[in-house]
């Protein structure tokens, strides 16, 4: 489906490859998202953050008792930062403590999105 417009033609629409849930026990949690949703561990970042996924879908499992809890933002995999930049009529910003090579925005009311080229482990 080519519902995302480009100058040049048409790329594939962004995908929500990515969730980050700031959790108070990272272990436990894993734990139980393995246990009832199957979710597969990827990885554990030098920070300790936890990556799972259902094969579709990262889920980064952070904690950071400075933020609330609960869902602290969400990534898109896009073709191109530039074209969302143009789009969004913003600057992305490079987010240097990543993971992964990401950039990251905010929506219009403010709340952060995540863009990575490369993606996430899954």
């Amino acid at each position: 489906m080519t519902l995302y417009p480009r100058k040049e033609d048409t790329i594939e629409r962004p995908r929500i490859r990515h969730i980050a849930l700031n959790v108070q026990d990272r272990d436990k949690e894993a734990e139980y998202y393995k246990k009832v949703f199957g979710m597969e561990e990827k990885s554990r970042g030098t920070n300790g953050t936890v990556y799972l996924s259902d094969g579709f879908v990262g889920v980064a499992l952070i904690s950071n008792k400075d933020m609330p809890w609960g869902i602290n933002h969400f990534g898109f995999q896009v073709e191109d930062v530039g074209e969302i930049e143009k789009l969004a009529e913003t600057k992305a910003v490079a987010n240097s403590v990543a993971a992964v090579g990401e950039h990251l925005i905010k929506d219009a009311e403010g709340y952060r999105v995540d863009l990575s080229v490369e993606g996430w482990p899954i």
